[in-house]
């Protein structure tokens, strides 16, 4: 018989407070996790005095400890429970039982999980409709022993959009999984498809489409407790046999075929445990696990709500979901929700897909990758089949979703201290926690800071305290549960945490700064402008602004201090006043500036002929151009084709630059253009001379003809200046653009903006304002 208590020994001892020590914890910390009352067994287990033989197991496995190693003068025997259970019929064909009660039980697993409910739609769907298969990470990401230098590789220079969740760990698929562990802990994110990917295994296992030897058991947690509330024993066992007793099986037979191995056990949503429940649900899994240990066991929780590891799990956590997966999810969602033709749905999915992979989509595609927010997303697009373009109540719904939505549709109560924060104290601590350290352009923090950070917070509060101890543990709690509840702030390695998007600190950053907007907040905001990582903050927060007028002009003086700074730029800009204001046509002015701004760069620049910001002034400009800028345009083409040319290659660009001189479809009123451009052309040479006659003449005469080209379109257009800038002075240039086309872009998801504050906005893009 098993001991009824164990002790550790000397050497136990001391590996036991080395584990100890590197968790950080204190005694009572360490109680509370085990699930004891009081620190005394603790205290006993640390001092070698004997203790509850399931309690030193129990302490063991929560310091990652075998307890074989820690205990004194204990065998394997005597920490496996060696009672058998009960009734067993060995002579009872177990196979065939198997068959029976699959297809039996057939119509009733069909009903418990069979179908979803999604957000928003009033009938369940067809689990087998919309389900895709799931991929495993094998490595649990808040495992890993990991710096903030190894999470947080980005370039100083320049800010990249990026997923925080983003891992490169290999995926496996989640079948596979289950087939090579017997005893499963399924760890994910709130919405991440932990319930349907075990509804999926049910469904195939009893259709005999995986592990066909074995009867899926499905049970939902919360209501197992719920259902044995008022038992005095509530028994998994006795739960099973209720399930299956309409259809006239015996508890007997329930036992032998759990003694046997034969059931595939699916274990619920243990996060969905109230607390006060959790011992008593806990204690009848590890007596299930113990006594029936030959089947395979699979246990869903929440990532951050796994307080407790069952003797030999496995901990995996469900990935994110890939592109394909995300496509494959539209493809379905469409056809099956929105119950349009399969041609009409098909089509919509491909639209969503398309629109989704669009670089100014980056934040949605990022979100996407979780399953409950990319069924949001897909709602949303169903309609006007494109995104909304004031993307802060997107991300606010999503947000009411992880905060409120998700958890209260299933009638789910969690964390009181957590619950004593009303839902705007909440958002306003995330709001607080995310400027603090999106500013400090901290992506990835150590817990101590992020506690630090909350515990600040809470002292602030109406009823908060100012004591550093009691703060110190409330801040532990309320960490703990914005992980385990709403997933907004994720463990991404051993005391590293991050949100779990990107997005969302952006949002909440932009939150905090609408929420305490003045004059001085905003005018720190526009300091921001040239750094690209802020530009999303200044699309949500003018996006949010009722009305946005004091932000615009605030960027606008901001702007134009960037040239006055620089007597180039300054030159540069009198030149593009003065040339936009000869162009003839009705043109917005401001995208007539922009056309020139662009066509003036050197081809190899970046944004040369990049005409997205004019066009987005004036969509005549993607149609058919004017006489003039089309002329411009194509001797800006010339010139370039030109300048690019080799020595080496002149043989093989000969022809390009001859077709590109042919322009008197636009030089009918310029004749004195026309004549000096055919002589220009007929100075180069023959394409019939050879390969080497022709490089000669290129390295001979091939600068002064660039030159005399050059001549004549400044002369004649005012165009094809070289500017001569520095490399100081061109980035200046290219932030002084990107400025304006952040302050355009800004004036487009102003949700509010006077009428006469966006027409002098939109007139003075790329004008100094005096």
């Amino acid at each position: 018989m098993a001991k009824r208590s164990l002790q550790a020994s000397d050497e136990g001892i001391r590996k036991a407070k080395q584990a100890f020590k590197r968790k950080g914890w204190t005694q009572e910390y360490l109680a509370a996790t085990v699930g004891l009352e009081t620190r005394q067994p603790i205290w006993k287990f640390f001092t070698g005095k004997p203790i509850d033989r399931q309690a030193f197991k129990e302490i063991c496995l929560v310091l990652d400890l075998n307890p074989l190693e820690i205990s004194q003068n204990c065998t394997e025997d005597e920490l496996t429970p060696s009672e058998q259970p009960l009734n067993i019929n060995f002579n009872l064909d177990t196979d065939n039982l198997v068959k029976k009660l699959r297809s039996a039980q057939s119509d009733k697993i069909q009903a418990q999980c069979g179908t979803v409910h999604i957000l928003d739609i009033a009938r369940p769907i067809a689990l087998n409709e919309l389900y895709i298969d799931v991929n495993i990470l094998e490595e649990i990401n808040s495992k890993r022993w990991m710096d903030i230098n190894e999470l947080q590789k980005l370039d100083k220079e320049q800010f990249e959009r990026f997923s925080l969740g983003q891992v490169r760990q290999k995926r496996v698929s989640g079948q596979e999984v289950v087939l090579q562990y017997s005893k499963l802990m399924l760890l994910g994110k709130p919405g991440s498809g932990k319930t349907t990917f075990l509804q999926s295994l049910a469904i195939s296992c009893n259709k005999g489409n995986f592990r066909p030897d074995c009867l899926p058991i499905f049970i939902n947690l919360k209501n197992f407790v719920e259902d044995t509330r008022e038992l005095i024993q509530p028994s998994i066992v006795k739960y099973i046999h209720k399930y299956f007793a309409v259809f006239d099986i015996t508890e007997q037979e329930i036992i032998t075929l759990l003694s046997q191995g034969k059931a595939l056990i699916l274990l619920d949503a243990l996060d969905e445990v109230a607390e006060q429940d959790s011992e008593i649900i806990i204690k009848n899994i590890r007596q299930f696990i113990e006594t029936y240990h030959k089947n395979i066991i699979v246990i869903t929780c929440r990532i951050a709500a796994q307080n407790y590891r069952f003797q030999g799990f496995t901990e995996v956590e469900i990935a994110d979901f890939t592109k394909s997966q995300i496509a494959n999810f539209a493809n379905k969602w469409f056809l099956t929700v929105t119950k349009k033709t399969p041609a009409k749905a098909q089509s919509l999915a491909r639209k969503f897909i398309q629109k989704l992979e669009l670089a100014e989509n980056a934040q949605l595609l990022e979100l996407a990758a979780t399953p409950i927010l990319l069924n949001l997303t897909c709602l949303l697009f169903q309609f006007a089949e494109d995104f909304p373009s004031q993307r802060a109540e997107l991300y606010k719904q999503g947000l009411d979703l992880l905060l409120v939505g998700w958890d209260e549709a299933r009638g789910i109560k969690r964390d009181q201290v957590y619950r004593n924060l009303s839902l705007l104290q909440k958002i306003k601590l995330l709001s607080r926690v995310a400027a603090i350290t999106f500013a400090q352009e901290e992506y990835f923090l150590p817990e101590k800071k992020m506690h630090q950070l909350i515990a600040d917070y809470l002292s602030h509060l109406p009823q908060g305290t100012h004591d550093a101890d009691a703060l110190e543990l409330e801040s532990v709690a309320v960490l703990k549960a914005i992980e385990v509840q709403h997933g907004l702030l994720v463990e991404r390695a051993r005391g590293i945490y991050s949100f779990s998007h990107l997005t969302f600190q952006e949002y909440f950053t932009a939150r905090e700064i609408f929420a305490n907007a003045n004059t001085q907040t905003l005018q720190e905001l526009v300091n921001q402008i040239n750094e690209e990582r802020w530009r999303e903050i200044f699309l949500l927060t003018v996006g949010m602004l009722q009305p946005a007028d004091e932000l615009l002009q605030l960027m606008k003086r901001k702007i134009d201090t960037l040239a006055i700074a620089n007597e180039k730029l300054q030159d540069f800009l009198n030149w593009l006043m003065e040339k936009s204001c000869a162009v003839k046509g009705s043109y917005h002015p401001a995208s007539v500036r922009a056309f020139y701004f662009t066509i003036a760069l050197p081809p190899e620049h970046p944004l040369a002929r990049t005409q997205n910001l004019a066009i987005s002034l004036d969509h005549r400009l993607a149609l058919n151009l004017s006489i003039d800028l089309a002329l411009d345009l194509a001797l800006t083409h010339v010139l370039s084709v030109s300048v690019t040319i080799t020595a080496n290659i002149f043989s093989q660009r000969l022809f390009a630059l001859s077709l590109a001189l042919d322009l008197e479809h636009l030089l009918a009123d310029q004749l004195s253009l026309q004549t000096s451009l055919r002589y220009l052309k007929n100075q180069l040479p023959s394409p019939k001379q050879g390969r080497e006659a022709l490089k000669m003449w290129w390295q001979t005469h091939g600068e002064g003809w660039i030159r005399k080209l050059r001549t004549l379109i400044i002369g004649s257009r005012q165009i094809g200046h070289t500017w001569q800038f520095t490399q100081q002075e061109w980035q200046d240039l290219q932030q002084y653009w990107y400025a304006n086309q952040l302050l355009l872009d800004c004036l487009n998801s102003a949700s509010n903006v006077t009428p006469n504050v966006r027409e002098s906005i939109e007139n003075s893009l790329l004008l100094i304002c005096s």
